[in-house]
């Protein structure tokens, strides 16, 4: 497999992009009691909305859940009508959680697009009104772009953290330790690429973009599997480095939602895992051991969160 994209990387001009770049933002769940960083982010989509030459009409995705806990909420009315209808596509659905939001909108601009087009996933509760968050902005367009510039099938961005940080403990304790047990040599290929297996920054080439959309897509944790699926198939991985950004102001993260992130994770090596065996003889004596493995790394990472999340 080819290796490359292991920082960021100047993008071409528009001229030289054979396709256009699809951007998909995911509408918070929560909504927020401040609109500040919404609307910051609402106004770069104004600008990508702008550029009909190299960006497709962007598609807001919004969970029903969020419209109808919000329906009182004058201000998220108003937003709600009056910027993000007016610089995306509002597409309301009922989802299970943010990858089938996912799975929603990327579906829907697959539909729009052509062959040699990148689709560019956009989270929509980061701190983007933050002076880091600004910065961010200011760069992030270049993401899908490396996509075209270094003829890529995927690229995940990553954001900066501390060795302390929430996001860092758990991939470390609980999302590799997990990958390496289920599936060890793809584990390894892609901890070359990056630390931030469960990113929810990426872009995604057309062709892979339709071969992931025709599988099972994953509730949780679709990040991990298409890294997965594009180390067995051979596809080329690079990454990119967003900066230092959160969806966590407070820097917290409770220890209930640590372990429940560690066991989605398990859930979903364990549901892919037997997608790909079941077929074979035996597989279930294999699945046996593996799975009491699995146990003992989940208990083993639930015991150094515990004693690291204060």
């Amino acid at each position: 497999m080819k290796k490359a994209g292991t920082g960021n990387h100047r993008a071409r001009s528009p001229r030289a992009m054979s396709g256009r770049i699809h951007p998909v933002i995911i509408y918070p769940i929560c909504h927020p009691d401040s609109l500040i960083d919404l609307e910051i982010l609402y106004e770069f989509i104004a600008g990508l909305d702008a550029d009909k030459v190299r960006y497709s009409r962007p598609i807001t995705v919004m969970d029903h859940k969020t419209n109808h806990a919000a329906r009182a909420n004058k201000k998220f009315q108003a937003f709600k009508e009056k910027t993000v209808a007016r610089h995306s596509d509002l597409l309301e659905a009922w989802c299970v959680d943010t990858c089938q939001m996912w799975y929603t909108g990327l579906g829907e601009a697959y539909q729009r697009g052509k062959s040699g087009d990148v689709y560019w996933l956009i989270p929509g509760d980061f701190n983007y009104a933050s002076g880091p968050g600004k910065e961010v902005m200011g760069h992030l367009h270049d993401l899908p772009e490396i996509i075209e510039e270094l003829d890529q099938d995927i690229c995940i961005g990553e954001i900066e953290t501390e060795h302390d940080n929430p996001k860092h403990l758990i991939d470390t304790y609980g999302t590799f330790a997990l990958m390496y047990n289920w599936f060890p040599e793809a584990a390894r290929e892609i901890r070359l690429f990056t630390e931030r297996p469960r990113s929810e920054f990426f872009a995604i080439r057309h062709e892979f973009l339709g071969e992931m959309l025709e599988h099972r897509w994953y509730a949780y944790e679709q990040t991990m599997v298409m890294l997965l699926q594009a180390v067995m198939n051979k596809r080329r991985i690079s990454r990119y480095s967003v900066g230092h950004i959160t969806d966590m102001p407070d820097g917290y993260e409770s220890l209930s939602s640590a372990i429940q992130q560690v066991e989605r994770t398990e859930r979903v090596l364990k549901s892919h895992w037997r997608d790909l065996h079941t077929t074979q003889p035996g597989w279930l004596n294999g699945y046996r051991d593996l799975e009491l493995q699995s146990e003992q790394v989940c208990r083993t990472a639930w015991r150094i969160l515990q004693g690291m999340l204060k």
